[in-house]
């Protein structure tokens, strides 16, 4: 049984999607495969389409019972979890997937979509980190104007009450003020900078933005470390804001010297900036063709175990006296890009990775 020609022009829709698709008879054999499936997989369409689907999964017998009991109409819909398996020499070799097994308009075909567990995970987690990052900057732009207007009139009242006083012992708490009202309102200024620059467009080269940061961080860290490059030079230029992204990469380059401290002082603290491209990657809910994959890698203690789910929260930080922004404000850049950032830390090991979509 083949597809005719107008139902493999709806079929081609399912291309787009980011999850694996496959349509296929009562009895499983695959009347059509989308990239997705293919990518996972490791084999083409061709090769796929005209095969039997549950040969691929490890337990085959459930997917079998469930395209049969929808076939029947004993059931719309079917869900389970299997594994995958894929082409020898992949990894990894099973993969972890729900499958849906779904009606469709004609009774000798039948929708099996699989989601990969981890990408729902991943999906899940990046979806409540947009919506904590979106409530952050909520809670940042109210709480930083409710600080800014008392401490205009903190800092007013204590110049006012400098001129008055004829003791210099005095003066000393007055200044103390002045000076503590100047930093607060440096900090608010931090916490609203993100949302007050225009998001300036040009094209990016990613190489130009890593050597920019790796230059800064070794004129601050001349002495006891290593700024490694790995490269991948075919990486094609994207739109973006140059100057946000050289300030979301030099924070967490920064942010990772400063937790190489002890290693400095001996002599092998290293950062690896590493760049490759990925492909079909999924961000959010939409799957992109291509996306930069750019790795800031050190070799430090690793994020702490209290605040590994907390760090790109605003005022959270693992280092005493830090103000726990630069995190925030990376992931803030990094999103106005489409792009997210994850983070694997293990002691003498953390990864910063950076996922932009690339054209």
């Amino acid at each position: 049984m083949k597809p005719s020609r107008s139902t493999k022009s709806n079929f081609d829709n399912f291309d787009l999607l980011a999850t694996l698709v496959a349509v296929v008879s009562p009895q499983g054999q695959c009347l059509f495969v989308n990239s997705a499936f293919e990518d996972q997989i490791g084999l083409s369409r061709r090769s796929l389409v005209g095969g039997h689907l549950p040969q691929w999964f490890v337990l085959p017998r459930q997917l079998q019972e469930t395209l049969a009991a929808v076939a029947r109409n004993d059931y719309a819909s079917g869900r389970f979890d299997a594994m995958l398996k894929r082409l020898p020499g992949m990894q990894p070799e099973a993969l972890p997937v729900h499958v849906i097994v779904n009606q469709t308009d004609s009774a000798d075909r039948v929708l099996v979509e699989m989601i990969e567990i981890e990408q729902q995970t991943r999906q899940d987690r990046e979806e409540r980190a947009l919506d904590q990052a979106q409530a952050n900057k909520e809670l940042i732009r109210n709480l930083a104007h409710e600080i800014k207007n008392p401490l205009g009139g903190i800092r007013g009242a204590a110049q006012l009450l400098q001129m008055e006083l004829q003791s210099k012992e005095l003066t000393e708490y007055t200044q103390v003020i002045v000076q503590e009202a100047d930093r607060l309102q440096a900090l608010v200024d931090r916490l609203l900078a993100p949302h007050r620059k225009p998001h300036v467009v040009g094209d990016v080269n990613i190489h130009e933005v890593c050597e920019r940061v790796r230059a800064l961080i070794l004129a601050e860290f001349p002495r006891g470390l290593a700024v490694q490059r790995d490269y991948d030079t075919s990486i094609p230029e994207f739109r973006g804001d140059r100057e946000q992204l050289i300030q979301a990469v030099l924070n967490i380059a920064h942010n990772a010297a400063q937790a190489l401290t002890q290693r400095i002082a001996e002599g092998d603290a290293c950062i690896v900036l590493r760049t490759r491209v990925t492909r079909q990657v999924t961000i959010g809910k939409t799957r992109y063709r291509l996306a930069l994959e750019l790795h800031i890698e050190d070799n430090g203690p690793g994020v702490p175990d209290s605040i590994r789910d907390r760090i790109f929260y605003p005022l959270v930080s693992g280092r005493e006296g830090g103000s726990g922004l630069g995190l925030t404000l990376a992931q803030t850049f990094v999103q106005q890009h489409q792009g997210t950032i994850e983070c694997d830390s293990t002691p003498g090991q953390t990864i910063f990775k950076i996922l932009i979509p690339l054209p």
